[in-house]
């Protein structure tokens, strides 16, 4: 019987066992770059929620909150309400056409620097080497027996694991909620249920992902290494091994024996030994390269010891491949960079993320919507004029109440008042304040001559009184009886 694990006509299984990653400590210009990246992408995950911003006595004081049971956004002086959801929407565009800018000048730098997974990986991967050593001393214990050395260092290890992931499923949740209230709430045992049904699941998938599933979710789970390759062209950067000035491989020992028989890689391995994803990029790009660059560092540092120029492994287009291997000079990387297809990217993400912050400067936080009661259509008063009954609902969207006045245009003669006046009092404009942060529903009766066309457009509107004289309209319509 065929084996069932092996294709027709293929030379292997369908599936293979991971092999154990262990990524030996580097320095170097893009190590410390990757310190910098994840120091500032933890301090921001782990510390916005804690942030306190000052919106006045009606609004909640935390800067970035998701207020789900109010329908609120907030970020610092910014508040979204569920109908300007299009900022959000905008925001997810600038994201996208970001990652497009970002891929086609430098290829996975995103998967290499500040991708959550990535940024785990390597937090954890730190731990690793805090408590079973470096690269060396991770193989000799993983390939070890069970002694109890081993348990106690896998015990450590996994609480520390542990201990990450449940404190990043905690600050997510924190973003949803007054951060020092839930926290009191939590271990107090108050807390919704949802919240603790939240970290469980985010400190379990932390735990395997981060600790370790690692280079599988990059290499197969993840879908953005398979998009980026219809993003790059020829002149997108990146980490290239160069082959012509490499090979053939031989140590230093025989490159002195026999001068020019040998290339510069010296056949050391630590470009392999460095990768967090386990590739050896001598073997050309592939899948498995998130473009963090270690590799650069590793292959300089051993280039240094042996007197060789740097740049054996780095950052290259393949329009510079061709001309190096011609024995030309590449093109500076600024000049590289500097290209249409980028201009034409960083031009769309900076015309979208004008328009948003025009529009956020300009957008009225005073709404209104008019609804005509239709029955009874109209009332004809004792003095002859027709009655017409709208509900509003003025939305203030600060958080200070609003003074307001209520205005008609279009219909000559009109006179309104609310359901909290009386027809004695109507007048041209009806006066009122709007609660904070809140839509109130206002009753308005509007009155005017019997004389006139059976349907009459008119405009509604509200001016702000407090200093701010923007407001909004709407345009409704007005019914008297049908001419006899």
């Amino acid at each position: 019987m065929a084996n069932p694990d092996v294709l027709a006509g293929s030379e292997g299984p369908l599936y293979a066992a991971r092999k154990g990653v262990y990524p030996k400590k580097v320095d170097g210009t893009f190590r410390r770059l990757k310190w910098v990246i994840m120091a500032v992408t933890l301090a921001i995950y782990y510390g916005t929620p804690w942030i306190r911003w000052d919106r006045g006595p009606y609004a909640p004081d935390q800067a970035v909150l998701v207020d789900l049971a109010n329908r609120r956004f907030y970020m610092f002086q910014i508040e979204i309400w569920p109908h300007e959801f299009y900022y959000v929407a905008g925001l997810l565009i600038m994201a996208g056409i970001g990652l497009f800018l970002v891929t086609s000048a430098v290829g996975r730098a995103w998967c290499g620097y500040a991708c959550p997974q990535t940024v785990w990986t390597d937090l954890f991967q730190h731990v690793d080497r805090l408590v079973d050593g470096d690269r060396n001393a991770q193989i000799r214990l993983a390939n070890g027996p069970w002694t109890a050395e081993k348990i106690a260092r896998r015990a450590a290890k996994y609480a520390i694991y542990l201990a990450i992931a449940f404190w990043t499923g905690g600050a997510w949740i924190m973003y949803f909620a007054d951060a020092p209230t839930l926290t009191r709430d939590f271990w107090a045992g108050d807390a919704a249920f949802i919240a603790y049904g939240t970290v469980a699941a985010l400190t379990a998938t932390t735990f395997v992902l981060g600790g370790f599933m690692r280079e599988q979710v990059c290499i197969y789970m993840c879908p953005w290494p398979r998009i980026q390759t219809a993003m790059m062209d020829e002149k997108s950067l990146l980490v290239t091994y160069k082959d012509w000035r490499g090979e053939p491989r031989g140590s230093l020992k025989k490159a002195l024996a026999h001068p020019g028989s040998v290339g510069d890689c010296v056949d050391c391995n630590q470009c392999v030994a460095v990768c967090p994803t386990g590739i050896d990029i001598r073997e050309g790009p592939q899948i498995g390269c998130i473009t963090c660059a270690l590799c650069i560092d590793a292959c300089d540092t051993v280039m240094a010891q042996v007197g060789r120029p740097r740049g054996l492994i780095d950052y290259c287009a393949l329009d510079d491949v061709a001309v190096e291997k011609a024995g030309g000079t590449a093109p500076p990387v600024l000049k590289t960079l500097l290209r249409p297809r980028l201009m034409v990217y960083l031009g769309i993400w900076s015309a979208i993320g004008a328009a948003m912050l025009f529009s956020l400067g300009e957008r009225t936080r005073l709404d209104l919507a008019v609804q005509h009661e239709r029955s009874p259509l109209f009332v004809q008063l004792s003095d002859g004029m027709i009655r017409n009954n709208y509900t509003l609902k003025l939305r203030n969207m600060e958080t200070r109440p609003r003074k307001v006045a209520i205005t008609v245009s279009g219909l000559p003669g009109a006179q309104l008042w609310t359901e909290n006046g009386s027809r004695e009092k109507a007048s041209q404009r009806v006066l009122m304040t709007i609660s904070p942060d809140s839509v109130t529903r206002v009753r308005l009766f509007v009155a005017a001559p019997s004389e006139g066309p059976a349907r009459q457009d008119f405009t509604i509107a509200t001016i702000g009184r407090d200093g701010d004289p923007r407001g909004d309209e709407d345009t409704i319509q007005f019914d008297r009886p049908e001419a006899q």
